[in-house]
């Protein structure tokens, strides 16, 4: 289990009242920020504490692991500088019925937060600039000390949780993005009816992009089936973030059996430009043996890529890849 302070001043409301966290993936010059990368890291059953306004406003359980996922429209002016994709995590938040500010509490705090990349200034208890930070257990337990005894249970691990109800939230939640896609795309009017069916068929792994992908390649990279009803035309920039041409593109493909494919779609591993295998740093590695993506007889290589695979596995790399 690992610990979370993130700030959510603009966007409290939003994240806590409908269960996420969401941060861009890049600063505007598109560097990387530790604040960003580290949304990366958060597992299920992480505790976080949502901070807004000076104080700690409620505390959060996650859902998921930090997938890909479009900003939100309602942020509105409060996210008008970011990207319009970003890192999303499905959080369980409980509001506290009052609000810790720990400016009160510095002098309790100040000797355990950490002696950089601190969510709150050792001076005064303000706040710091930036969005998500982690903390270990002994700042989190003293917070949840200043809260309540469900808070300090839920910190020290000796609660039940509550069953998910919606334990799909990320299919059920990218499926919705992709929907919204497709219907901007029946409705679009500078594209013809078979142009239209075409991209839609490519969002299923279909039609004109699978009859191409196939062409180029014959069996799952990883798992080395090459019977064609056992594989899926896996998109290497996912048909949600790619442009139509993109979307058509055979170079941007694989063919993998689908347990490689939800790795490889959810950012669980990708692959160097000579054929290496990466692995995500929040990637179970027993359940990466199982699949046959490490371990004995498990390939070390995928083998040769071509020029356009390599510059969409620049992408996969840099922007959705869990690590």
């Amino acid at each position: 289990m690992n610990y979370w302070w993130v700030n959510q001043k603009q966007t409290y409301r939003h994240e806590v009242g409908e269960g996420y966290m969401w941060s861009p993936k890049r600063q505007q010059n598109g560097q990387k920020h530790f604040s960003y990368e580290y949304i990366k890291h958060i597992q299920p059953g992480d505790i976080i504490f949502s901070y807004a306004h000076a104080a700690i406003k409620a505390v959060g359980v996650a859902k998921t692991h930090c997938y890909s996922f479009f900003k939100p429209t309602i942020f509105g002016k409060a996210g008008e500088n970011w990207g319009d994709e970003g890192w999303r995590v499905d959080v369980n938040y409980r509001q506290l019925a009052e609000p810790l500010r720990t400016m009160n509490y510095i002098d309790r705090l100040r000797d355990l937060l950490p002696t950089t990349k601190s969510p709150i200034q050792h001076a005064n208890g303000k706040g710091n600039q930036a969005y998500l930070f982690q903390i270990d257990k002994s700042l989190a337990l003293a917070i949840a000390r200043l809260i309540d005894g469900q808070t300090v249970d839920l910190v020290s691990g000796h609660y039940i949780a509550e069953p998910d109800r919606e334990a799909n939230t990320i299919e059920v939640n990218v499926n919705e993005w992709e929907n919204r896609i497709e219907t901007a795309i029946t409705y679009a009017d500078d594209l013809t009816k078979t142009e239209k069916e075409t991209l839609v068929s490519a969002r299923r792994g279909q039609g004109k992009f699978r009859a191409q992908l196939l062409r180029r390649e014959h069996r799952c990279r990883i798992t080395g089936v090459n019977k064609p009803e056992h594989l899926v035309a896996s998109h290497i920039k996912p048909w949600r973030s790619a442009s139509n041409e993109q979307r058509l593109d055979p170079e941007n493909g694989f063919m993998l059996t689908p347990s490689i494919d939800h790795l490889f779609d959810k950012g669980f591993i990708s692959f160097e430009n000579n054929g290496e295998i990466l692995l995500a740093d929040v990637a179970d590695r027993a359940s990466m043996e199982r699949m046959g993506v490490i371990g004995k007889g498990a390939p070390k290589n995928i083998g040769l890529l071509t020029e356009g695979q390599k510059t969409y596995l620049d992408w996969h790399r840099r922007l959705l890849l869990l690590s």
